[in-house]
């Protein structure tokens, strides 16, 4: 099973088949501190992946034998760290597909180290211990609902939820503002340290699967509800139920 290693050099494996392209993010990520290692084919990575102790995956889209989706798919199970996709794809379903099966972020080809440098610091940020003074809480609670911030797991009426990196950070934020409504401009800055450009819809998709994963009716949510045109309510009393 994967598994992460927080007191050690961060280490990254990058899942890319362009020869060039992979020793440029390697050569750049190195030079900056981290540990990179590289598998060139898709077919191989499922197998290789899982023999690997990794803190990020970056998983280029287009790979011969397997492509990056599918290798997502397989490997999130087992992996809790980020995923980062590279694609030369800017299409939302791409993007929203990618979200929905695990993915953490996406960067778009041609990649710009630097700005791929920037993507990989937040991302390791967002998967680490929250810094702010109320997110420290080693618990915070609401009714049958638990997570632990130290910890990252997750309880529901005693049983335990499994989330993914952004889905915990999601419910993190939603828990310690419950009761506030969250703009998905607040949301996207919270969660990923970018502006909100009035397309993404990352932070939909993230609510869409949390809700699914806590038993929220995603036809009629009662727990996480829309508030159209404003944002997104965690409401503290339905979770006392």
């Amino acid at each position: 099973m994967l598994s992460t290693t927080p007191f050690d050099t961060k280490h990254i494996v990058l899942v890319e088949d362009d020869i060039k392209l992979s020793r440029l993010v390697s050569d750049y990520l190195e030079s900056n501190g981290y540990t990179v290692e590289v598998i060139n084919n898709g077919a191989k990575a499922v197998i290789q992946l899982q023999k690997i102790k990794a803190d990020m995956i970056i998983l280029d889209v287009m790979l011969p034998g397997l492509n990056g989706f599918e290798i997502c798919k397989q490997i999130r199970p087992v992996f809790s760290g980020p995923i980062l996709f590279l694609t030369a794809k800017a299409s939302d379903f791409d993007h929203v597909l990618g979200l929905e099966i695990g993915a953490d972020d996406f960067i778009i080809k041609p990649v710009e180290p630097r700005v791929l440098l920037a993507r990989v610091q937040t991302l390791f940020r967002r998967s680490g211990p929250a810094q702010s003074e109320v997110l420290q809480t080693n618990e915070i609670t609401l009714g049958h609902l638990v997570i632990n911030t130290n910890k990252r797991t997750t309880h529901l009426a005693n049983e335990s939820i499994e989330l993914t990196t952004h889905e915990f950070d999601l419910l993190q934020v939603l828990m310690a503002n419950a009761g506030e409504v969250l703009s998905r401009e607040y949301l996207t800055q919270a969660l990923r340290g970018r502006d909100y450009n009035g397309l993404d819809r990352s932070v939909d998709v993230r609510v869409s699967k949390l809700r699914r994963k806590l038993g929220d009716d995603s036809d009629d949510p009662q727990k996480i509800k829309t508030i159209w045109g404003q944002g997104y309510l965690l409401v503290p009393d339905a979770w006392e139920r």
